[in-house]
């Protein structure tokens, strides 16, 4: 029988959305229960693209640091989910996790000056002053919990400027950028659930994703595979589709992730070069983000450079009551078999990294997301099961 044929990624734009224009029938083709739970938005302001590029290409520089640099960005009292981190995430295997090195910002600094528009009652991210409060550096502590989750409370560490020159302010620009976006993306939501699901609360999302002090950077660094074993073409055929070698298959636990398409970086230069998304060898898959479809299909996804993706989280799937569904995906490295040298020329083979960064918006600590449990009893379970 002919597989079914996996649903279309579905892409909408920052004005309809800023116009509370998207359909209900297109928020259903991207988060539904038969969708791929991922949404595109074009015609983002003009300074992402800089931004994105900026910060991207940070990401290298940053797992290129010296050791003794890297050290000094570590938190290991934020069970390492503050600042620099690599090696300490296990895979499905129970292998701990170098092949990505990762940077985890708490975006508490981001805050918002709320003012109502003349007609509707509707928030403009046109219209809002101050967004942003770097002193901000952690989330605010839970009252039910006190003492726990310093995964949220711990302040950031940042690099320091004469290391990272700009990288603070720029990650700081790019984290509210994508959070505006994703409180419009909440809005049409909320506008969907409130017709649909019962008794759901007026402005639900978009509040917790405004509001929040729990939301979570993460600049991701996959750093180029290294070279396997010697396998064979019946070994390549027979795992190509599900290599989650980067990034272990799993669901995000927040409400939506907003991420950049990744920037390609060929590290075995100096400088080093912005290059394309490679391939295996003897594969026709691309090395990146891939979704595993609610029919089972691995389908490839493509976010382009100056768009941005929104994800489905666990926690949105918990407040619509499955409405929206949360999205399994993983990220695919590629393989370069017994390939060290560029044929007859005595050069280093190309050392593809890929950069990208990921902000998991999420509820405050002590939020409701269901009758029973608030986020950070969520989140315990969930994070305790990732270490």
């Amino acid at each position: 029988m002919p597989s079914t044929p996996a649903p279309p990624v579905i892409t909408v734009s920052l004005q309809d959305l800023e116009a509370n224009s998207v359909p209900f029938h297109t928020l259903e083709a991207a988060f539904g229960t038969t969708s791929l739970g991922i949404l595109l938005v074009h015609g983002l302001p003009a300074q992402y693209l800089d931004l994105r590029g900026r910060v991207l290409g940070y990401a290298s520089l940053l797992a290129n640091l010296p050791a003794d640099e890297l050290a000094k960005l570590e938190c290991a009292e934020a069970k390492w989910l503050v600042g620099w981190s690599r090696g300490r995430e296990t895979l499905k295997n129970g292998v701990y996790d170098r092949l990505k090195g990762s940077f985890y910002v708490n975006c508490a600094f981001y805050q918002r000056e709320k003012r109502r528009k003349d007609a509707g009652g509707q928030w403009l991210t046109s219209e809002i002053d101050a967004r942003q409060n770097p002193s901000l550096n952690q989330a605010t502590t839970s009252a039910h919990h006190p003492s726990a989750f310093p995964e949220y409370t711990t302040p950031n560490r940042w690099s320091a400027e004469s290391v990272l020159a700009g990288f603070r302010p720029d990650v700081t620009a790019l984290c509210t950028l994508m959070i505006d976006t994703a409180v419009l993306v909440a809005r049409a939501c909320d506008r969907y659930a409130e017709a649909t699901v019962d008794r759901y609360p007026a402005r639900c999302l978009e509040q917790m994703v405004r509001r929040s002090t729990t939301t979570k950077a993460r600049l991701l660094h996959y750093f180029p595979p290294p070279a396997p074993p010697e396998r064979t073409t019946d070994d390549d055929d027979a795992d190509d589709e599900d290599d989650d070698s980067w990034c272990a298959t799993h669901l995000d636990h927040g409400c939506l992730t907003a991420l950049t398409s990744a920037l390609w970086v060929d590290e075995s230069t100096r400088p080093l070069r912005e290059t394309t998304a490679p391939c295996s060898s003897g594969s026709s898959a691309a090395a990146g983000l891939y979704i595993r479809s609610r029919t089972g299909a691995t389908v490839p996804i493509t976010i382009p450079p100056d768009q941005l993706a929104f994800q489905t989280g666990e926690a949105l799937q918990i407040l619509t009551r499955g409405h929206f569904h949360a999205v399994s995906h993983f990220v695919k490295a590629y393989h370069h078999h017994h390939q060290p040298h560029a044929a007859g020329t005595g050069t280093a083979a190309p050392q593809i990294a890929r950069n990208t960064l990921a902000v998991f918006t999420q509820p405050n600590l002590d939020d409701m997301i269901d009758e029973d449990r608030d986020f950070a009893t969520f989140a315990r379970d969930i994070v305790a099961g990732n270490l």
